[in-house]
């Protein structure tokens, strides 16, 4: 069993990616299932095979302690730490190949919070790894870009696995700002670049400043261009995933 975390900004198309995902390696012969792990969706784009909504009411949480939707998020955010042993025997129960989770929409409710790197070190002994999403029309000015890639950093201090990053709705894009956005993660002289041409002059040199101190860290920032809903970018993103958790070889059907 491999598991991928599927974590981004509300909006940057995680259950998009979840479920259109899930649906093509089905179709490629692999045994995939589909984990939601936001107690706050009310509506999602798939059926997920385990979701943390039947274990855990947001509404009743608001109910039992005089919360408002915030505050019942994190509470809820805490009790999927406590039901991880369940989601942990109904994974061993249905023994797939590849699962996807689907994290909370807001990203510090899982990713910077403890609970985060307990569900993800303790959801089963398998080797894991973190797609991080970079909404692409967000991510297609040079600061928004930046935030982005403090952002996934950050996930990665925290949760510790391997990581990939992908630029999200491609389709949605002009091809000029596509290879823009593209550029800036495969050469940082080009981003630097694009901050020097910003008519905020202080804003420019606070984003210079901040992707030098990311530059250093090491992180590998390339990103890979998908657009969910049409299948793009799926083999890319699929063989990148089974070198970083295989080795190149793909679970047997």
């Amino acid at each position: 069993m491999n598991i991928i975390f599927i974590v981004g900004m509300a909006g940057s198309g995680k259950s998009s990616l979840v479920g259109n995902f899930k649906e093509w390696l089905k179709l490629n012969e692999q045994n995939t299932i589909a984990v939601n792990l936001d107690p706050g969706v009310l509506n999602l784009q798939y059926n997920p095979d385990i979701d943390v909504r039947t274990q855990i009411s947001l509404e009743e949480i608001m109910e039992k302690y005089q919360l408002g939707p915030n505050g019942a998020l994190i509470v809820a955010a805490d009790l999927i730490g406590d039901s991880i042993e369940t989601i942990r025997d109904e994974l061993e129960d249905i023994e797939p190949d590849i699962v996807l989770i689907d994290t909370p929409g807001q990203i510090e409710l899982f990713a910077l919070r403890d609970c985060g790197p307990f569900i993800v070190d303790g959801i089963a002994d398998c080797p894991k790894a973190v797609v991080y999403l970079f909404d692409g029309v967000f991510s297609s000015t040079p600061l928004n870009y930046i935030t982005n890639t403090f952002l996934a950093a950050a996930i990665h201090s925290r949760l510790l696995k391997p990581q990939v990053h992908v630029l999200t709705k491609q389709d949605l894009m002009e091809e000029e700002k596509l290879q823009e956005t593209l550029d800036w993660s495969d050469d940082h002289s080009k981003l630097i670049d694009a901050l020097d041409t910003l008519p905020n002059k202080t804003a420019g040199i606070i984003g210079r400043d901040l992707s030098e101190a990311i530059l250093r860290t090491g992180m590998n920032f390339d990103l890979i261009p998908i657009a969910s809903k049409q299948e793009m970018g799926f083999i890319e993103l699929h063989a990148y995933l089974t070198r970083m958790l295989l080795g190149g070889e793909e679970p047997r059907p």
